[in-house]
């Protein structure tokens, strides 16, 4: 069985991940297994590969992020890099407004 904690952390990393990958895309273009080693870096929880894809590709068909195909100069495989459109970074912007809205509400 699993502890509020373990459930309090789950919620808030790996089911709203679309808050960290637009996080991350907002400072630059990335590849999605860039995004993945990115996001454990800098927040320290490791979305599940197919998890990662996933939420890139529904953001992608909603219009909030747009993929590109770039080649690479040193014979390796060409990869499919995500950039945050401006409809995007105003998702980003809502979502993290309702986060610290939520967290003010919670501290009191």
């Amino acid at each position: 069985m699993t502890s509020p904690m373990d459930r309090l952390k789950n919620k808030i990393t790996k089911e709203v991940l679309w808050v960290y990958i637009l996080r991350l895309l907002k400072e630059r273009p990335m590849y999605a297994y860039e995004l993945k080693q990115r996001i454990k870096e800098a927040f320290d929880f490791e979305p599940a590969t197919v998890s990662s894809y996933v939420v890139l590709y529904k953001l992608e068909k909603d219009g909030y992020v747009t993929a590109e195909w770039q080649e690479s100069g040193t014979g390796k495989p060409s990869r499919k890099y995500y950039k945050l459109t401006p409809e995007g970074e105003r998702l980003l912007e809502e979502g993290l407004g309702f986060l610290e809205e939520t967290l003010k509400k919670l501290k009191g």
